[in-house]
């Protein structure tokens, strides 16, 4: 009985394995989800939802969010690729690299200034690379003043939604010691302070409009 346990135990071990490095899987792309994330249809007809590894799109309600998810539905959308694994996520998707006709699609994303170099988990030089040519001739998210990292921008979200409800009477805003745009929660927040509070710092090009990374 002991011996079926450990069997069972490694067998469950390399499944567990082969589902966040296992081999590279090849298929039709059905649906690009964002700048980041498709749906990959392979072989068996299957339904694979891919993370494009090393890059980080901006997030639905960030401001080029549109601009990156299409940026990947043109180079994609009905695509055949192949999906170079290299680890699974908490959301149960395969991430990988995105090979399409030997371009390698993450990369071009970089390149055209859709999407971060996802810091934490990038370890290919050619991604800072075509980040930092990218910033310098202002392409795509870098054309905008001060780009907002969708790592903050999802932190931000998650710290808001962790703080207690106020109650009603509590909710009317008030002016209080908030001089930057990091110190705003929302951008109906940024917009209150530079109307009703006179921070202008907030509004560093002076066009009426507060904290660019989130309005």
């Amino acid at each position: 009985m002991r011996l079926f346990r450990c069997v069972v135990a490694a067998l469950t071990a390399c499944l567990l394995l082969e589902a966040e490095a296992g081999p590279s899987l090849s298929g039709r792309v059905a649906a690009v989800l964002d700048g980041d994330s498709i749906t990959v249809v392979d072989a068996g007809q299957r339904e694979v939802q891919v993370r494009l590894a090393q890059i980080d799109a901006p997030e639905y309600g960030q401001a080029d969010w549109q601009a990156s998810k299409r940026s990947l539905s043109e180079l994609l959308q009905g695509s055949s690729v192949t999906v170079e694994r290299v680890d699974a996520d908490h959301y149960g998707r395969i991430v990988g690299r995105v090979w399409k006709e030997g371009i390698d699609v993450g990369l071009e994303q970089v390149r055209r200034g859709m999407a971060w170099v996802y810091r934490q988990y990038a370890t290919d030089p050619a991604y800072f690379d075509a980040e930092e040519q990218a910033r310098q001739e202002k392409r795509g998210l870098w054309s905008q003043p001060h780009p907002f990292p969708p790592w903050r921008f999802r932190h931000r979200a998650e710290s808001a939604d962790s703080r207690p409800r106020r109650t009603p009477e509590k909710d009317i805003p008030q002016c209080g010691a908030k001089q930057r745009c990091a110190e705003m929660v929302s951008c109906e927040e940024a917009r209150f302070y530079l109307s009703r509070c006179g921070v202008r710092t907030l509004d560093r090009d002076g066009d009426g409009t507060p904290c660019e990374e989130l309005c």
